[in-house]
């Protein structure tokens, strides 16, 4: 039986051109600066989104902790929503790497407003945890892949200006928001003072993710890096698979969201899934029947080939990806009306 991987899209593996990639690139100590494959996938993210300057790295996680260390002083908050990846899936890294404070708001499937922005600044009062950042995550994982409009972020970014607040963004998907929406990464780039990028989710490379911003910014956030043992030596191979995944894998998301919305469509029709969080991108998320535990439903599942993940009590996701293709669709419809 072949197993459908539907857990994340960080279950992909390189392509046979993307190894050819990998194993072709030139390579040198990147913490010296001297790798070559490195500094081109810095060069082409950063004049990509118009940045100044970026910085491969290990994780989407790093990245971000990164951006926020090197934004953020001890005793100063950040200002995200409650469902944000910086918040639930960092382990702490706030606290613990920036000695920092959050401030959780509770928005639209993990999007929040200029206004519950505007509202939550803490006053200039010595009492009050100072407010240095505000993080928005694009897509919203925990929001079923919920993406930004423009006009939203055009708000947002226009007043975290006006404030002199820096605004940072969670991209661990946000090559799958901007084939939705038709935005570019130049957009981005005006409304963000800092990007994670994430390169190993839909874009297919085995690891990696790049933080860009201006030059000043990136300086601070190399020094964070480093004291995070995130320095590279020969890792031109990963930023080669990078290079790849962006001239040759982004297009092709817009079928990995098909897909999703035909899995959403296939589930909305079974007896034991109440509601489906509308499916924008590639993320599925269905909540199930009261009674039902989603551990013991994802186990019942991986029983018929199907691979997904529990999404708390009642939830359960599925993520569609490159290595998901219409067969496998086929496969999934079967096995999950048996």
């Amino acid at each position: 039986m072949k197993i459908i991987e539907l857990r994340s899209d960080t279950f992909t593996l390189p392509t046979p051109g993307m190894r050819d990639a990998m194993f072709s690139a030139p390579l040198g100590d990147d913490v010296f600066g001297e790798d070559p494959s490195i500094l081109a996938l810095e060069y082409k993210l950063a004049n990509m989104f118009h940045k100044e300057a970026a910085l491969f790295c290990p994780s989407g996680t790093m990245s971000n902790q990164m951006a926020i260390s090197a934004t953020v002083s001890k005793g100063q908050e950040v200002i995200c929503d409650e469902l944000s990846h910086i918040y639930l899936y960092e382990g702490g890294g706030i606290m613990a790497n920036a000695g920092a404070s959050v401030k959780l708001l509770k928005g639209d499937l993990g999007r929040l407003t200029k206004s519950q922005i505007e509202a939550a600044i803490s006053p200039d009062d010595i009492h009050a945890c100072e407010s240095a950042m505000v993080s928005l995550e694009n897509t919203v994982n925990k929001g079923g892949g919920s993406v930004y409009t423009s006009e939203n972020l055009e708000e947002i970014s226009s007043f975290c200006r006006a404030k002199a607040i820096p605004l940072h963004l969670d991209g661990a998907r946000i090559f799958n928001a901007m084939a939705v929406t038709g935005q570019s990464p130049a957009q981005f780039g005006t409304w963000f003072d800092s990007i994670s990028i994430c390169l190993s989710k839909g874009l297919g490379a085995p690891v990696g993710s790049v933080l860009v911003g201006n030059a000043a910014f990136i300086k601070k956030a190399k020094r964070v890096r480093k004291r995070l043992g995130g320095g590279w030596r020969q890792a031109g191979m990963l930023a080669a698979a990078g290079i790849y995944a962006l001239d040759h894998q982004v297009e092709r998301l817009q079928e990995d969201h098909q897909r999703a919305r035909t899995i959403a469509e296939i589930c909305s029709t079974l007896d034991w899934v109440v509601m489906t969080i509308p499916v924008v991108t590639n993320i599925v998320i269905v909540k199930i029947q009261d009674g039902l535990n989603s551990t013991n439903k994802v186990a019942e599942l991986a029983q018929k080939g199907i691979k997904c993940s529990p999404f708390g009590v009642d939830y359960i996701r599925f993520v569609t990806h490159l290595d998901f293709d219409d067969d496998d669709l086929n496969r999934f419809k079967k096995a999950i009306k048996a």
